[in-house]
């Protein structure tokens, strides 16, 4: 059975960006949601609707910071890298999704 495209979950997209970013170093947007995509198995769907907001939100906060540069194709592009905050950011976010994940977990498992 086929599987739909899903959006990611609300407030998971910032762990998933730093995850992303700390693994493969500096990216340009597009190659951060194709990685993410390509991981899910292309479960997850982001569109620059989603993803661009994260990301600005992620460098105000200090998390990552950017600079321009040139893709492959010889194109303008940002590139985002995660800084010394965002790690710390991450390893937070980290705890925080894998204790609610065992809550919810617990809440399935118990509720029949």
């Amino acid at each position: 059975m086929p599987q739909s495209k899903s959006e990611v979950m609300y407030g998971t997209l910032d762990l998933l960006v730093l995850r992303t970013l700390q693994a493969l170093g500096p990216q340009h947007g597009y190659d951060i949601a194709r990685r993410i995509e390509q991981v899910s198995q292309e479960v997850l769907h982001l569109n620059q609707g989603t993803l661009y907001p994260a990301l600005m939100r992620l460098e105000n906060g200090g998390w990552v910071k950017s600079k321009w540069g040139t893709t492959e194709n010889n194109r303008k592009a940002r590139y985002y890298s995660i800084t010394k905050s965002g790690l710390k950011r991450l390893e937070k976010e980290t705890r925080n999704w894998e204790q609610m994940s065992a809550i919810i977990n617990r809440v399935l498992d118990g509720a029949f």
